[in-house]
This record gives structure tokens, C-alpha cells and sequence, in this order.
């Protein structure tokens, strides 16, 4: 324990960049810095590290600690992080996503930290994996599980998976929202017209967005294939965000012909000013736990039409706050953008009730009360049972 009396946490997460880690960085703003010292370990840094050491904490990189399997990397990952773990001496140790969730469970355990705690942001299995390699991610989960003190899970979606698959005891699962950046720039004649003088696109072409990493999680051959399939032929999409899957969608996008209709736009720090651009907002993940780009969007003021995964339709309610299509299905994609792109009652409808339920929560306040109950448990626990 920091001689300050603090509560030391590590924050164990395989990318710090946007999702897992802007999620694991925002919850740890949310803690009092006189209360807490954060340690965030990563695999993989990027701007987030600015923003964290500027705020007191300290980021210490692993390069082993990467997201494709690897045994090799694997294994001297899990020696690493047991080491660094032994190191720090930390009271907690949180881990989030599929890779770090696994290992620095396992180090933590090993070295013998009093408290760990995972985040389930989703999983790292679903419907579109072989079955035996599913199975096999839910048996390590599964024993996972017997170690892990609490867990929380990004939305009532998510967390009801992690139940009935035996991934959480019923005594210590809880749902949690992500924290969204306050940052937002509502949809109004003047906004939109300013995002769409940035992108260069015209005030009477129908724009499609989207903001995410261009991966298999995000199928992006599937927006692909329902952009080429719209009604609205003239109409454009736009994706901000890069990954590995850039070249392949680029090459899919000439493919399908739609060189002059689909924009990558790589990744940007002006997503707020470029949402009120979008007269669609549309998401094709296979699998996701509650993106913050949905949220976002909504906030804005747009209408999203997003797959009917893991914790999506907690706030994507269908034909209230926004549309849901089965994931795999562009057609169907295609078909509910085409509608609200005929239908504006029906789409300025559902934004503006997207916006009041994306407004009413998603806030810093409520995770920062969780997390506070959740690290301090051990020393309740220690004091009751001494």
C-alpha cells in the first residue's frame, strides 16, 4: 500500500487506445486522486497516455502483452505482468478486454494480489467463431471466474451473458455504463452545415456514419455491402477510425465500386464536430458490449441503426430510441437505412428520444461511486474477518 495510505490500483488493459482503454482511463479519472494511485499497464499506448500521465498516473508499457494469440508473447506476458504485479504491491488489480482480462487475471492471482477485478466491455467469443474455439474461451472464462472477486459488465446485455454462462457469481456481478466524453455538439442546421463543409460533402447528398476500429468485431464488410445495396444510390458513408482491416475494406469499397461513395477518413480528434454531418448513424458489429460511438451519436442528435448485440439494445430500444437489425445481415442494414432516410418524421422521431435516454446516464459520477465500493471491499472484508 502507498505509504500515503492510498489504495494502489492497476489498471491492466491490452490496448490503450479508444474502447477498453478509453473506457479504463475515464473510470480511473473518476476516482479521488487522494483516495487513489492508478497505475495503468498496457500493451499498446497511444494519446490516451498524455491524457493519463497528465493526471498523476503512471503507464507502463508491456510490448508482449498483444491482442492476436501468440504462446510466445503469451507466456513471457504472464511472467511480466506476475513480476510487475509482485512489484507494485497493488491492493487491485482491474483488468479489461479479452487478452489482458486473461492474463492479468492469472498474474494477479499469482501474485497473490488481495483484489481483482474484470471488466467485461463484451467477449471474446460469438455466434460467428468456429464452436470449438468458442467453447474453449467459455471454459477459460469460466475458470477466470474462480478468481476473480468482482466483476462488472458494460450493460444489462452484457452482463446477463456473463450470468448465464456461469462467467460471474450472482454476488458479485455488476452493471455498469461507460463513461462518455461530456463532449457534444448537437445536431443543428449550423453544425451540420459546418461538419459537412469539413468533410467536403454537399448539403443534399445523404450522409452514412459510422466511428469505430476497422476489425472483424466491426464488420466492415458488412456496411460495406448495405451501403452498396442502398435504395439511395447517390447517398455517401463515411467511417472515422482505422485498424487492421484498412486495406481490406479500401479493397472491398473498389470492389463494390463505391470509390466515390465510401470515405475512410482514418482516425480523428474532431468526432464531436464531425457527428452533426451524419443523417444516419449506422453500426454493423458482430459483437460489441455498449459502444461508446452509439451513444455519442445519439447525444448528437441522430438516428442509429446498430446489430441487436450483447448490451446494444440497452439503449438502442427498437423503433424508440433507434432501429436494430440482426448482425450479418446487410441487406436488412441497408433496408432500415434506406427507411429512415425516406422517413425523416420517423428518424428525427427516433432521434430525439435517442438523445433524452443517451442523456440520462453515462456519466463520470455513478462509475466513480462504483469502482470506489468495489476496490475498497478488501479492506471491509479484511477488517471483518481479522
Amino acid at each position: 500500500m502507498a505509504p500515503e495510505g492510498r489504495i494502489e490500483v492497476a489498471q491492466i488493459v491490452t490496448r490503450f487506445i479508444a474502447g477498453a482503454g478509453g473506457v479504463a482511463l475515464r473510470g480511473a479519472l473518476c476516482l479521488d486522486p487522494d483516495r487513489y494511485r492508478v497505475t495503468i499497464i498496457t500493451g499498446q499506448g497511444g494519446p490516451l497516455t498524455d491524457r493519463a500521465e497528465a493526471a498523476g498516473m503512471r503507464v507502463v508499457i508491456e510490448p508482449s502483452l498483444v491482442s492476436p494469440l501468440s504462446p510466445r508473447d503469451d507466456r513471457r506476458a504472464l511472467r511480466r505482468l506476475t513480476e510487475l504485479c509482485r512489484e507494485g504491491r497493488y491492493d487491485v488489480v482491474h483488468t479489461h478486454s479479452a487478452k489482458a482480462g486473461a492474463l492479468g487475471r492469472l498474474a494477479a492471482h499469482r501474485a497473490s494480489v488481495p483484489r481483482i477485478v474484470h471488466t467485461y466491455h463484451g467477449f471474446p467469443f460469438h455466434e460467428f467463431q468456429n464452436p470449438l474455439r468458442r467453447a474453449a474461451y467459455v471454459a477459460i472464462e469460466r475458470r477466470l471466474a474462480g478468481i476473480t472477486d468482482s466483476v462488472l459488465a458494460i450493460g444489462s446485455g452484457v452482463a446477463t451473458e456473463a450470468l448465464r454462462r456461469g462467467l460471474a457469481k450472482p454476488s458479485n456481478l455488476r452493471t455498469v455504463a461507460p463513461v462518455v466524453e461530456a463532449v457534444t455538439v448537437p445536431r443543428t442546421a449550423e453544425s451540420r452545415a459546418a461538419a459537412r463543409a469539413e468533410l467536403g460533402i454537399a448539403d443534399r447528398i445523404a450522409l452514412i456514419g459510422t466511428v469505430g476500429r476497422i476489425d472483424y468485431q466491426k464488420a466492415p464488410e458488412h456496411l460495406i455491402a448495405a451501403v452498396a445495396g442502398l435504395r439511395h444510390t447517390a447517398a455517401t458513408a463515411v467511417w472515422v477510425g482505422s485498424g487492421p482491416g484498412d486495406r481490406e475494406a479500401a479493397a472491398l469499397v473498389r470492389r463494390a465500386g463505391l470509390t466515390d461513395r465510401f470515405v475512410f477518413l482514418g482516425e480523428r480528434s474532431d468526432v464531436p464536430q464531425l457527428l452533426p454531418a451524419f443523417d444516419v448513424f449506422a453500426m454493423a458489429s458482430r459483437y460489441e458490449g455498449l459502444p461508446c460511438a452509439v451513444v455519442e451519436a445519439m447525444r448528437c442528435g441522430i438516428p442509429v441503426v446498430a446489430t441487436a448485440v450483447n448490451s446494444v439494445p440497452d439503449l438502442v430500444v427498437p423503433g424508440e430510441t433507434g432501429v436494430l437489425v440482426p448482425p450479418g445481415r446487410p441487406g436488412l442494414l441497408a433496408e432500415a437505412i434506406d427507411d429512415l432516410l425516406d422517413d425523416r418524421a420517423k428518424a428525427d422521431r427516433l432521434a430525439d428520444a435517442g438523445r433524452a435516454a443517451a442523456g440520462s446516464t453515462f456519466d463520470a459520477e455513478s462509475l466513480g461511486a462504483v469502482l470506489d465500493q468495489v476496490y475498497s471491499a478488501h479492506r471491509v472484508l479484511g477488517s471483518v474477518t481479522s
